[in-house]
């Protein structure tokens, strides 16, 4: 006989691998952009394993930022 516990697991499983199964919603083949915008995005390994800070050029001095209205 089944149990609460065991109709809640099922229904949480089942509800786990549909949710697993379903696409992201983006139709059609997968491609990795071209444009040249598309240059300058991370990629997903950028994402996971960040430059360390000493390899990353600040984009100014920090003498040079004003914090005066």
């Amino acid at each position: 006989m089944l149990t609460s516990r065991r109709i809640l697991a099922s229904t949480l499983c089942l509800a786990a691998a549909v949710a697993s199964l379903a696409a992201c919603g983006q139709r059609g083949p997968l491609y990795l952009p071209t444009e040249p915008a598309a240059a300058q995005r991370a990629s997903l390994p950028d994402t996971l394993r960040p430059a360390p800070a000493a390899a990353v050029a600040p984009t100014a001095p920090a003498s040079s930022i004003s914090t005066r209205p």
